[in-house]
């Protein structure tokens, strides 16, 4: 990234974080605005070939506990440049060798050295298919029928899911689709409320205990038993609506974003049931950015048990917009917000400003704040073209200034002068205390760029908040792309002591400034540091969960680089190099579950 100075020239930008381009769009792209509307980015081949390797890849997913033979595997079959649908093998392979590992071998069973002979016909007679058994020569379509009734489906759901999704779907969309037709037969209710048809996530399908689990629900529907359920997208139709905002129609962003709650708004009284394997311990939080690339929250949404995300603009907690969508098991009955709480307007938030603000700037709230700064030359050019317009301003000049105010959060600090947020009023603003940033060698560029990437601690703070009467004594964290300590801030300014902390940052920079922060707070607690997520396995986890006792909480939120829509060069959701990092989120947090469930 190319950041930037006051002598630098100031055309050229590029945001790791934004959420300004809804704000822009609002205001239907008046003439003189630069901000982007909101697209949907298609990943170029030349892109993915460029910015891949067989050998990079082989080594991500090897990183990730797969083996070397079935990574290479999994890359032939799918090609290089589509890294999700390698990792959804990867996930079906690893489901079959569980199956073979706790069952019997069945009539259905086959095994995955046939795979590589598969057969093109699939219009193959069943009562044959039957008789023959598992044989290297097995269609593609057999193969896939005996996954399926392996994970506890019936035959006959399973043949007409693959008639309905086309011989070409992947396992894991053929179960979400018998879901759904089970769901249809049934009487479901359309909050996600599921009054007889058993659900199973689709992040279940990885261990053998988790279908276990499914052919438990299967008994439970045959004894009408009440089971949790939740609402199921139906993924043969991913390619269907989209709306006027780019987004797929299977997660919608809710406008007002408010979530389940925020403080001082009168909404109805939330309730949801969280799927079965959703359920701690430990509890869970992921935050990112909101606005993303059609389907990337549907699929985050998959991959985390399912669980509906909570979209919240932190306009509802301090003086700059942020919209983030939160993935989490945690309560969201009795949440209480920070006190003192935030000034919700620029003016408030920022008093020396009024004096100098112009009737003709109508905001009354920042944009997202973003990780690099408008220079000295724009605000220069903004002042001389006020000079020379006359007071006030015609209204394309008017237009032209407010442009400019929007995308890079410029604030009025004299008579025709803007300016850009200082540090510490960004600090102020993200709710961090006076100085979180500053000192110990660290450049005003480098916190600009740590304060754009972090959490919003105010709104963080009051989905924990649920945590504080249910961890008296203190709770243990791990904390994962942990950037400047938003959450450790967030729980100590709660008044929950934090008793164990691992925090798990690639910068050194922001390790720094987390290390500060503890010291200065005077945490009686551990701090344990590590620099890469990709980096903690399953051995190091249970090292230190048989050290403390386990985890309550799991926090982070995995690099947007490739998802915000401001950037123009490299959105291509989670297939980019930074953003694909949520995937060790939940393979962090699947080690993490798993382990602790054995413990118990």
């Amino acid at each position: 990234m190319d950041w930037m100075t006051d002598s630098e020239e100031d055309e050229r930008f590029e945001w790791d974080t934004s959420d300004e381009e809804e704000e822009m769009s609002k205001g239907n792209n008046q003439e003189g605005s630069s901000a982007p509307p909101i697209s949907v980015s298609v990943p170029s081949q030349e892109f993915v070939e460029a910015g891949s390797s067989r050998s990079s890849l082989l080594l991500h997913f090897v990183g990730m506990g797969f083996s070397e033979d079935t990574v290479a595997k999994a890359i032939k079959d799918n090609g290089e440049g589509q890294p999700e649908v390698i990792l959804e093998t990867l996930l079906t392979y690893a489901a079959i060798e569980k199956s073979s590992l706790n069952s019997e071998q069945s009539p259905l069973d086959c095994s995955l050295e046939g795979e590589e002979d598969v057969l093109e016909d699939d219009d193959s007679d069943m009562s044959n298919f039957e008789d023959e058994g598992c044989t290297e020569k097995s269609s593609d379509k057999d193969m896939k029928l005996s996954m399926l009734v392996e994970m506890g489906f019936p035959l006959d759901e399973a043949s007409s899911a693959i008639d309905r999704c086309g011989s070409t779907a992947s396992v894991l969309e053929l179960a979400d689709s018998i879901h759904a037709a089970q769901l249809a037969a049934e009487s479901v209710d359309i909050e996600g409320r599921n009054t007889s048809a058993p659900v199973v996530p689709r992040s279940s399908f990885i261990n053998g205990s988790s279908i276990k689990k499914k052919r438990n629900l299967l008994e439970n529907q045959r004894l009408n038993r009440p089971v949790h359920g939740h609402k199921i997208k139906k993924l043969c139709s991913r390619q269907s609506e989209v709306n006027d905002e780019g987004f797929s129609s299977l997660l919608k962003i809710p406008m007002p974003m408010i979530g389940f709650s925020v403080p001082n708004q009168k909404t109805q009284l939330a309730h949801r049931k969280l799927p079965e394997a959703a359920i701690g311990p430990p509890y869970f939080y992921y935050e990112n950015v909101a606005l993303t690339p059609k389907g990337v929250w549907d699929t985050m949404s998959r991959f985390l048990y399912d669980i509906e995300p909570e979209f919240v603009d932190s306009k509802y907690f301090c003086a700059a917009n942020r919209k983030r969508g939160y993935i989490h098991n945690l309560p969201i009955q009795n949440r209480f917000p920070l006190l003192p709480l935030q000034p919700r307007t620029i003016k408030e938030a920022l008093p020396m400003t009024e004096k100098w603000w112009p009737a003709w700037d109508p905001r009354t709230q920042l944009n997202c704040l973003q990780t690099s700064i408008s220079s000295a030359k724009n605000t220069e050019r903004i002042r001389s073209t006020l000079v020379k317009s006359g007071d006030p301003p015609p209204e394309r000049v008017r237009q032209y200034v407010i442009n400019e105010c929007k995308k890079w959060n410029l604030v009025w600090v004299g008579l025709h002068k803007v300016a850009p947020l200082e540090p510490d009023e960004i600090e102020m603003l993200l709710g961090f205390p006076k100085n979180h940033t500053r000192g110990g060698g660290i450049s005003r560029t480098d916190r600009y760029k740590s304060l754009g990437n972090s959490f919003q601690v105010d709104t963080v703070a009051y989905h924990l908040s649920v945590l504080k009467n249910m961890f008296p004594n203190g709770i243990n964290v791990l904390s994962l792309f942990s950037g400047i300590g938003g959450a450790e801030v967030a729980l100590h300014r709660l008044g929950i002591h934090l008793k164990n902390v691992v925090s798990v940052e690639l910068s050194e920079i922001n390790r720094n400034i987390i290390r500060a922060w503890w010291e200065q707070t005077d945490q009686t607690g551990n701090l344990i540091e590590l620099p890469d997520v990709q980096q903690l396995n399953g051995d190091k986890l249970a090292q230190m969960i048989n050290s403390f006792g386990g985890f309550d909480l799991v926090i982070g939120g995995s690099p947007c680089n490739n998802l915000a829509g401001s950037n123009r060069l490299s959105r291509i959701g989670l297939e980019g190099k930074q953003s694909s990092l949520f995937y060790d989120y939940f393979r962090i947090l699947d080690l993490v579950k798993n382990i602790m469930g054995k413990n118990i």
